[in-house]
């Protein structure tokens, strides 16, 4: 299949038609290259705070809740969008209050819509030490998500959850073929952490990876104010895949899609006669992932 995923710009929003424009005008972008999924970026979804006024954007605790009431609108949206272009999307991660999860904190969350309507969402599973303090965002809640489309099994690790091996060994035990890894991230430094995670991933569990990330500086934030980073599609340095594990990237800071073909073929292939066998011999080093649960999701 095709995969495009975003350096994604952050706008100020007017009113509500200016989001749905912005939205429409990078899916219908994405789906006339031949994409069939698109990656939003970890906290793309900050921009909706805008519409509440720049009092709110700029607030850290009130942006939160005035993004979290867009949420349900903006994946309506995104639904409808998903329907209309025939493509999987990610849609920008999200803080969002859930009773379900969390008295009174939100979770950062995004949500995999297919073009059939169904979905799901994934939650964040570890908090960065600005999401721990000041933002206080809550732990994600339950397992990860197995999510099994007509394009092929998809995990989801977001920004910092791809830093860690047992979660995306526990997604590859599962099932996963791609693993897609939404990112914000302000500094040089920040980007590299998750894009050297995002490349780790690939590499263990001889899977494609797809990075995404918040591009360029803003005024109205304080939380999302810089962002650094570019798309990224990742695989293992083996058979059917470059040499550099990098078979896409785009420019750095530089807005836009990047889009590859990363077909469930080759990575079928590489698991079964590659050079190296990293998946299938992943035991052998001990340790155990067995604990960390996943739940599957079907959006066939």
């Amino acid at each position: 299949m095709k995969i495009a995923t975003a350096a994604y710009p952050l706008d100020w929003f007017d009113d509500w038609a200016a989001f749905e424009s912005k939205a429409r005008a990078w899916v219908s972008d994405a789906a006339e290259q031949g994409a069939e999924l698109l990656v939003f970026p970890e906290y793309g979804a900050m921009e909706l705070s805008t519409l509440a006024g720049r009092n709110v954007s700029i607030d850290l605790e009130q942006s939160l809740h005035a993004v979290s009431e867009r949420v349900p609108q903006s994946d309506a949206f995104y639904a409808k969008l998903a329907a209309e272009f025939s493509v999987h999307i990610l849609t920008p991660s999200a803080p969002v209050f859930d009773t379900d999860v969390h008295p009174d904190r939100p979770v950062n969350r995004t949500r995999l819509i297919a073009p059939n309507g169904k979905s799901a969402v994934q939650d964040k599973q570890i908090m960065t030490v600005f999401e721990r303090d000041p933002w206080d965002v809550a732990t994600g809640s339950g397992p990860l998500k197995l999510f099994d489309t007509s394009l092929g099994k998809i995990g989801v690790l977001i920004c910092y959850d791809s830093e860690f091996p047992l979660l995306g060994r526990a997604l590859i035990e599962a099932g996963a073929a791609y693993i897609l890894v939404p990112s914000c991230t302000e500094a040089l430094a920040g980007y590299w952490r998750v894009r050297i995670g995002a490349i780790s991933r690939a590499l263990e569990g001889q899977c494609v990876t797809a990075m995404a990330s918040v591009v360029g500086n803003v005024d109205w934030s304080k939380s999302v104010d810089a962002g650094s980073g570019m798309g990224g599609i990742f695989g293992p340095p083996d058979t059917g895949f470059p040499s550099t594990g990098v078979i896409a990237e785009g420019i750095l800071n530089q807005a836009g899609w990047t889009i590859a073909d990363a077909p469930l073929g080759e990575i079928e292939h590489v698991r079964k006669t590659g050079v190296v066998r990293n998946s299938t011999h992943w035991h052998e080093q001990g340790g155990d992932e067995s604990t960390i649960p996943v739940t599957y999701c079907d959006l066939r």
